[in-house]
């Protein structure tokens, strides 16, 4: 539902302040409202639970946006959430007690309850879609754009001073707010009547004790319910017997990122940035907004002048008064930006969007806020590794040869192994040795409740991370999850879980006789060992496992990809290209002796056997023949056996795949070799027109896979004919300003180049030399 402005005031009774949650122009009138009448007492929409919490609001250290958070205690992934920005009605009321001295309560439906009906309602049929109050006002107004209607009605009129009396807004919007309750009652959400009792008990209690001089802030679809006449025993009955749960609340940061309607919070707004600006500027806003948006681009290396900013202004302007608005609204901002700094392209204007209509503006709460022991344990070692939680995406290089930087890594690998989703790995910009690892780091506000969550594990991170993965190592489904599970353990650094882990691992290895289950260990497990020298991790029972594993994969892998359909025969591919990357993983790591050598056997036999699918076929060639395990000779011989004209085409384009397709470089051995390429040509001008069509998907996905130079290259090279670039056999002759042979003398001159650049030698040596 979303809440709109508006409210009443009875004569002797309590001021009612209706509002639209989030709205600056509603935040003002308040503030206008509040130091106009000066109540005993402020009231506000949100769970009476966290009364207690209402005293942090004033904390130094307290930076909107900030929510409340409340939890089930027996099920922390049940959770709600109450935002509140700094443009938010809610707390300016709440920060004008606070500076007043003024008592302030919660009013609605406590948690405990709303929690438990949400389990309900999610075990229940699904509810209908409630009607939309801004909506329905706007088109009664004449307006297609509730926003820009919210924005002429209610924001512009209070940039403008608003009205002498600061009460009179809320009581015409409350006016047509009754107006809408008698015309579509409850408007589609039935559990609203439940809140409106439990806030009229809380009112009643409140002018007991306070008298009528009370103010109530609260959405605007509630206000006549809110002065409507009913009795405390009507009320009662209506919450009687109503389902709750034990709850934990605190207050935990929010973004405007979340604030947005898009994000998927009901009550958002579509432009928060926007709004908190409008809040900000207590003067001149459009010609702030344009010094802000010039700075930002300015900043994207964008050339934008204050010229700009003085012409955006007075568009803006000149479009308003077209569109008989009374001020300039966000659609006159944009649509002057976009023609004046971005020069009519929307390319520029979505970083405007996402960066000054949205914003990524990350609030804070004090250390003194309630939490819970786990979180109080990350709040430290943040502190301590200087990890400021950002709202943010941002890029983090780790060298893991540093203490500092070793422990980052560690404390965000537990962090995954807890679900905790604060980072995840990427393909670094510089080395992709084991001692280097990047982040991408983005702390959304409900990692919060997955923390909460993790709880139950430990009170540490540490011991959380090693209870969740002892308990993970035993309940695992596959064999393939606990040696994800042991690398995990490795990249977190969880000794203690390590020895839980292979126990589970050995037992599930030696009992899984389905190779299929023991490839997609395999790589994994490799891994892993990779992780000893620079995590300062004993991997030798990791190794034996690993080897054990590899050979048993060895011995089955052949039988298991013959007589495979399309699906299976792109798995069985996937699954030799992990083994042939853990394999050369495990010679490395453990030296296993033959292990090489008994692999490249098995990968002969692959690509010998007719019964093995084509994709799986190519593939195994072409691994061998970039091992340095085939001649060129022989591999273009069982090229011209795949694609001869008694081999199926759809067999043979699987084959074409397999050996060229998704590998890098693939395009690159056809651009150098006459003899594939001239094989790949044959094969293609010879396939049947029937058969074309059914082969012709393969080749897209095989030939659209290389960079359009490497595409455009090859055809060139086959719209000139053979012998026309590439590897040359000796019948070939050189090409025009090349020698037929090579000039070894001149070749030699390259090798100390080389050898510096690779960081073979160092200069001194070369000096020295």
């Amino acid at each position: 539902m979303t809440a709109l402005a508006g409210g009443t005031t009875a004569p002797g009774g309590p001021l009612l302040l209706g509002v639209r949650h989030h709205g600056p122009g509603s935040a003002r009138a308040v503030l206008a409202a509040l130091e106009s009448v000066r109540p005993a007492a402020v009231l506000v929409e949100g769970p009476p639970e966290a009364d207690a919490l209402l005293p942090l609001a004033a904390h130094a250290r307290m930076r909107p946006p900030v929510a409340l958070l409340a939890h089930a205690v027996d099920d922390p992934g049940r959770a709600a959430f109450w935002p509140m920005a700094d443009f938010s009605p809610e707390w300016v009321a709440i920060r004008w007690a606070s500076a007043h001295g003024v008592p302030v309560r919660f009013v609605d439906l406590p948690a405990a309850h709303s929690l438990a009906l949400a389990e309900q309602r999610e075990d229940g049929p699904e509810e209908g879609r409630g009607i939309d109050p801004i909506g329905i006002l706007a088109g009664a107004a004449g307006y297609d754009d509730p926003e820009r209607w919210w924005e002429d009605v209610v924001e512009h009129r209070a940039e403008g001073g608003g009205p002498a009396d600061p009460c009179a807004p809320f009581a015409a919007l409350a006016e047509a707010m009754t107006a809408l309750r008698e015309a579509y009652g409850d408007g589609g959400h039935p559990q609203d009547a439940v809140r409106e009792a439990a806030m009229r008990l809380r009112l009643r209690a409140a002018r007991k004790e306070f008298g009528d001089g009370i103010a109530v802030i609260c959405g605007a679809w509630h206000v006549p319910a809110l002065g409507a006449r009913t009795t405390v025993a009507a009320d009662r009955a209506l919450l009687k017997g109503m389902p709750k749960v034990k709850t934990e609340l605190t207050w935990v940061p929010w973004t405007h990122r979340r604030l947005a309607r898009h994000s998927g919070y009901g009550a958002g707004i579509e432009s928060p940035g926007w709004y908190g600006h409008l809040f900000g500027a207590h003067d001149r806003p459009v010609e702030r907004w344009m010094t802000k948006v010039a700075g930002l681009l300015r900043d994207a290396d964008r050339a934008v002048s204050p010229a700009h900013v003085i012409e955006a202004v007075r568009l803006a302007g000149t479009l308003a008064a077209l569109r008989d608005r009374p001020a300039v609204g966000l659609a006159e901002a944009t649509d002057a930006v976009r023609a004046v700094m971005c020069e009519g392209s929307d390319v520029p204007l979505a970083l405007v969007r996402d960066r000054l209509v949205v914003g990524e503006v990350l609030g804070e709460v004090p250390e003194t806020a309630p939490a819970v022991p786990l979180q109080r344990d990350l709040d430290r070692q943040q502190r301590t590794l200087r990890l400021r939680p950002e709202a943010e995406s941002r890029d983090l290089d780790l060298d893991l040869r540093k203490d500092t930087d070793a422990a980052r890594s560690r404390l965000l690998h537990r962090l995954r192994l807890l679900g905790v989703d604060w980072g995840r790995t990427v393909a670094g910009r510089g080395s992709t040795g084991t001692f280097r690892e990047s982040w991408r780091l983005r702390w959304e506000p409900e990692l919060f409740v997955r923390i909460a969550e993790a709880g139950v594990w430990g009170t540490t991170v540490l011991g959380a991370a090693t209870a969740r993965a002892e308990s993970e190592a035993v309940s695992a489904p596959s064999l393939a999850g606990v040696t994800t599970l042991a690398e995990q353990c490795l990249l977190a650094g969880l000794p203690d879980a390590l020895p839980v882990v292979m126990r589970a691992l050995s037992d599930r290895a030696a009992l899984d006789t389905d190779v299929g289950h023991l490839a997609d260990a395999l790589p994994a497990l490799a891994r892993s060992l990779r992780y000893g020298d620079v995590r300062s991790t004993d991997t030798a029972a990791l190794g034996e496992v690993a080897v054990g594993l590899a050979g048993r994969v060895c011995v089955g892998l052949p039988p298991a990809c013959t007589g495979l359909d399309a699906d299976a025969a792109a798995e069985a591919r996937r699954r030799v290209e992990g083994v042939h990357t853990a394999v050369g993983l495990l010679a490395d790591a453990v030296g296993a002796d033959g292990l090489s050598e008994r692999w490249a056997g098995v990968l002969r036999k692959l690509s010998a056997r007719d019964a093995v699918a084509g994709v799986v076929r190519g593939r195994a060639t072409r691994l061998l023949l970039d091992d340095g395990r085939l001649a060129g000779s022989e591999a273009a011989r069982l090229m011209g056996l795949a694609l001869s004209p008694g081999a199926a085409p759809p067999d043979a384009a699987g084959w074409i795949e397999g050996f060229i397709g998704g590998a890098a470089g693939g395009g690159l051995l056809l651009v150098h070799d006459d003899r594939l390429l001239g094989l790949v040509d044959t094969w293609l001008t010879g396939i049947p027109a029937d058969t074309f069509t059914v082969v012709l998907p393969l080749l897209r996905r095989t030939f659209s896979a290389y960079e359009p130079g490497v595409r455009r290259t090859l055809g060139e090279l086959v719209r000139r004919g053979p012998g026309s670039g590439g590897a040359r056999d000796e019948a070939v002759p050189a090409a025009p300003g090349f020698g037929e042979g090579l000039d070894e003398r001149r070749a030699d001159a390259v090798v100390p180049v080389l050898r510096l650049l690779l960081g073979l030698d160092t200069p001194d040596e070369e000096a020295a030399g």
